[in-house]
């Protein structure tokens, strides 16, 4: 998102939106929170990587857009590593019990997020930045 949006602002807000939609689509999810912690964790890490890659392959001059967008993007589940750590969301209860009332979840979507990840490394290689 930050590599269509013109400035940082406007690519946080937008990889926040990103987010809501994706979150509207069906997904993978999992009830079991030992089960939910395990995958999320190694998303996390291998998301976190990803982002620092996709950070220093960016030109100078856009790398503010692109990380704000991915931040932005991040943002939303911000609730669930602070919920391990601390054992609390940082967001008003509100806004936590929309995020869930939006989630379309199912444990038996793992197959649907293997291909949005292929398809999402093809699309960073295919738009991303060259050289």
């Amino acid at each position: 998102m930050g590599a269509l949006t013109p400035g940082p602002v406007r690519a946080f807000v937008a990889g926040v939106a990103s987010h809501v939609v994706m979150d509207a689509a069906p997904h993978w999810g999992n009830e079991d929170m030992s089960v939910f912690y395990k995958v999320a964790v190694v998303d996390g890490l291998v998301g976190l990587a990803t982002m620092g890659w996709v950070a220093r392959r960016t030109p100078r001059a856009r790398r503010s857009d692109v990380v704000a967008g991915m931040l932005g993007a991040c943002f939303p589940d911000s609730d669930k590593p602070a919920q391990l750590f601390f054992g609390r969301s940082p967001f008003p209860a509100v806004v936590d019990r929309w995020h869930g009332a939006i989630q379309d979840e199912s444990p038996e979507r793992m197959p649907r997020e293997v291909a949005a990840a292929v398809l999402g490394v093809l699309a960073v290689r295919l738009l991303g930045p060259r050289g």
